[in-house]
């Protein structure tokens, strides 16, 4: 692993699922630990804070450190504070992440700014409509990330990104995108591990809004047919992966011949 500057690892549908860990995935992480490997975590997760997703890893037999970590939340509260800081911000978000939304003012009856979190059961139509209707208005919107769905181990789930194309036609605006598939995050996460882009191997289950956007930093991309991964996606897509495995699990021998 010579060449292997560090790993950037999705955690859903990489590491594990609906969190329950993928099988191997514990000790891929050990074996980079031992062998001195950096590794970061990038996640369009914005239901748990990063503290709480290390603590989730950890009990399940993977140690991470909440400093390894860069959610889709943090990034978006970062982006918030420095391009309108002190605004009213309607967060539209389940899961409690306040401790990464530290210095944002929120405000869901007059807002100066609509962030979009995760979707959920909070995105019905009343309140899209009027997110529509915030939009028609010129408050501007920022999406934590763009992911257009999200695998739970009994289905697919539609997420943020399958939404804000819709209200993007209708009101003729675009939304800020902070998390993945932006590159943004890709870069503050190769800044954590204090190395270079194009030293960094990235793994991912969604070839679109994870593997390609890295590849075009010049990481190596690395697909894995766990999670949302679908067969179908891989043969139409005119991006292709530098590599592709089953699992994470066999992450190390690739790495060996990298």
């Amino acid at each position: 692993m010579s060449a292997v500057g560090g790993v950037l690892f999705d955690i859903e549908g990489v590491l594990v699922t609906s969190w329950k860990p993928v099988p191997g995935a514990a000790d891929v992480l050990a074996r980079l630990r031992e062998d001195g490997v950096t590794r970061a975590f990038l996640t369009n997760t914005t239901s748990r804070t990063c503290a709480a997703i290390a603590r989730s890893l950890t009990d399940l037999g993977m140690p991470v450190d909440p400093g390894e970590i860069v959610t889709a939340a943090w990034l978006t509260a970062e982006y918030v504070r420095q391009t309108y800081p002190g605004r009213r911000c309607w967060i539209l978000n389940d899961g409690d992440i306040a401790d990464d939304l530290e210095g944002i003012v929120q405000d869901d009856a007059d807002p100066e700014v609509v962030v979009l979190g995760g979707a959920g059961p909070r995105y019905d139509h009343r309140t899209l409509s009027r997110v529509a209707e915030l939009m028609l208005d010129g408050v501007p919107v920022v999406a934590m990330h763009r992911a257009m769905s999200w695998q739970t181990d009994d289905g697919l789930r539609l997420d943020t990104g399958a939404y804000l194309a819709g209200l993007e036609e209708l009101t003729g605006r675009t939304a800020v995108t902070v998390g993945k598939p932006s590159m943004r995050g890709f870069l503050v996460a190769a800044d954590l591990m204090g190395v270079e882009p194009d030293s960094v191997v990235v793994v991912g289950d969604d070839l679109a809004g994870e593997v390609v956007p890295g590849q075009r930093l010049g990481m190596t991309g690395v697909l894995v047919r766990t999670g949302k991964f679908r067969q179908s996606v891989l043969e139409l897509s005119i991006d292709l992966p530098d590599h592709v495995i089953d699992s994470v699990a066999d992450l190390p021998t690739l790495l060996d011949t990298l």
